[in-house]
């Protein structure tokens, strides 16, 4: 659920090269199409995108700019140097911003636009990035083209690419109250991306003569929600899809944080300001530590080599105990290397996933690893009772609950019924025609049928020590998307899990990483990223990550393997992604 508070973002995706609705054997950059020749099974090869320049000024595009129940309400140029990533001067582009579909609503008098933010390169490399932005959305982000991980070096638009980003449907202000309005939160959940991608795709043919040739989507937390989305629902506008730490199961997952923060609630030993448990006060900083070394203990070595992080997260379910190899607290003692009974019982029910008072699961369970720190702590301990609440009280229940819900969210998180309220994600009712189940999920998600078929490719990444979206609940969707695909997906979607990352970025791994170079090589020369190589970021890093370890060497590098592939250690040196071996 990223956002500047809820999550972050990281996903690409591709459009045909021709006009509007022509699919892709009008594509005359289709390039060979491997269903013919030796292999009838294999999937088509998309070709390469060709480069283009901006056709005239910002201001002559300007002149010309016209689309239906749109405003453009900023067309200006932005000189090369005034945005940097990495440090690196950003190339001179055209900044396009305005809104869709303003309207005034019925259900609470409140005025609603699409927001959105365009970013044209004048050195255009042929490509079209559509930016999804975490959390709740509701402001426009820079147009940069993140590409995901932490301390990313390079962005889409310094790349080349034709950016946009939106605040799908609403305003800051409005949030997390959007969720009152129907048709705010379907397009929240799904129609801000199906109706500004032909309107992005037609201001580049404007601007460039042509449309992109290929079209990228890229976006972690709720915007790998919105790429898991886009997937099925716009499979035929993009051809590379990247999902970071995906949401895609979001309504659950909000259920999730709330039961999370009730079992931390009967172990806390304060109380808020407010009269309720202080959450914090059920599993220390101390005490995070001590669970995290002990599960280190049982499992860092299973991938052949004892370096702090758990490659093989699978075998370390099998192997880790939180009964049996954390200390119990004598006389209930608590002093940072213990755990006391009801402690281990709290805890416990907080990986094993939220369920009703029938014992069904009601979200998925989460793997133990050793990213137990301040981002673990941020969402299980501050977020699940102050953010998390209010996009399930508005936005996934229906119908939403009153506004004045809004100042007792912690109340209602801990208050929150899991056998009465959970059901309320499927409701329906009145103006609420579709549940946020609907709005929300890929409506087939293990279907991505018209996607691989075009010869689309998706990339899911996914952070084992991710505390608010489960990686369990993205490696069971993958097994289910594989068993979907005759036994094996990998010939156009792969997952890869990042040991130790937190949500989207940061806990003790190596985080920093990019998707997308990997990504428009499989798509545009048929060439599937066997590993991706992932770097630490120590202290000599120019954004340093304060969870990787001292101890590790500088610059650690891994690679991260193909799921269900796992980096195993051969020899050499430990920390060079070139002793280890996907297997």
């Amino acid at each position: 659920m990223k956002c500047t508070s809820i999550a972050l973002a990281a996903a690409a995706a591709l459009a045909l090269a021709a006009c509007g609705g022509n699919d892709i054997g009008d594509n005359a950059n289709a390039g060979n199409n491997s269903n013919s020749g030796a292999n009838a099974n294999a999937l088509p090869q998309l070709g390469a995108a060709t480069p283009g320049t901006l056709a005239g000024t910002c201001a002559a595009l300007a002149a010309k700019l016209s689309y239906a129940n749109t405003v453009f309400t900023t067309v200006t140029d932005v000189p090369a140097g005034t945005l940097t990533v990495a440090g690196k001067p950003i190339a001179e582009h055209c900044l396009i911003q305005g809104n869709m579909n303003q309207r005034v609503s019925s259900v609470d008098g409140k005025t609603y636009a699409i927001g959105f933010e365009m970013r044209l390169p004048l050195a255009w490399n042929g490509r079209f990035f559509y930016q999804a932005n975490g959390g709740l959305d509701g402001n426009v982000v820079t147009a940069t083209g993140e590409i995901g991980g932490g301390g990313p070096t390079n962005d889409a638009l310094n790349m080349g690419f034709a950016v946009i980003s939106s605040d799908a449907g609403h305003s800051a202000a409005q949030n997390p109250l959007f969720g009152l309005d129907p048709q705010a939160r379907v397009d929240y959940g799904y129609n801000a991306v199906a109706t500004l991608t032909p309107m992005a795709r037609q201001v580049i043919k404007l601007a460039y003569g042509k449309e992109p040739d290929r079209s990228y989507f890229d976006g972690c937390s709720n915007g790998g929600r919105h790429a898991m989305v886009a997937a099925a629902r716009s499979s035929a506008q993009y051809d590379g899809i990247i999902a970071g730490d995906p949401g895609f199961h979001l309504p659950k997952a909000a259920i999730g944080e709330m039961w999370s923060a009730q079992q931390l609630a009967k172990v806390a030993t304060a109380t808020t300001s407010n009269g309720l448990p202080d959450i914090t006060t059920g599993f220390t900083a101390a005490e995070r530590q001590m669970v995290a070394s002990k599960i280190l203990a049982r499992c860092d070595a299973l991938d052949g080599a004892s370096d702090g992080l758990i490659e093989d997260i699978k075998a370390c379910q099998a192997n880790f105990s939180l009964a049996n190899d954390v200390p119990t607290c004598t006389n209930d003692v608590r002093d940072g290397t213990c755990l006391t009974t009801a402690q281990k019982d709290a805890i416990g029910n907080v990986f094993s996933g939220a369920r009703n008072s029938a014992g069904a699961a009601l979200y998925a369970s989460f793997p133990y690893d050793a990213g137990l720190g301040q981002g673990w702590s941020a969402w299980k301990q501050s977020n699940s009772i102050t953010l998390d609440p209010a996009a399930a009280a508005f936005t996934f229940t229906t119908p939403p609950q009153s506004a004045a819900v809004l100042s007792q969210l912690s109340a209602y998180a801990l208050n929150f019924s899991m056998d009465n309220d959970a059901p309320k994600i499927f409701a329906t009712g009145g103006v609420y025609t579709e549940s946020s189940w609907s709005f929300m999920t890929p409506p087939d998600e293990t279907d991505l049928s018209a996607l691989k078929q075009r010869g689309a490719k998706l990339i899911v990444y996914h952070g084992t020590s991710d505390p608010v979206f489960s990686s369990n609940d993205t490696t069971d969707w993958y097994q289910r998307l594989t068993a979907a695909n005759g036994g094996d997906a990998s010939n156009f979607a792969r997952l890869y899990t990042v040991a130790g990352m937190n949500h989207c970025s940061g806990g003790p791994s190596a985080d920093q990483f990019d998707m997308l170079t990997p990504m428009i090589a499989w798509v545009e020369q048929g060439k599937a990223p066997d590993s991706v190589i992932a770097t630490a970021r120590d202290a000599s890093s120019a954004s340093p990550n304060a969870d990787v370890p001292s101890s590790w060497g500088a610059g650690r590098t891994r690679p991260l393997c193909p799921y269900p592939k796992v980096a195993r250690y051969k020899g050499g040196d430990i920390d060079s992604a070139s002793s280890f071996a996907c297997s």
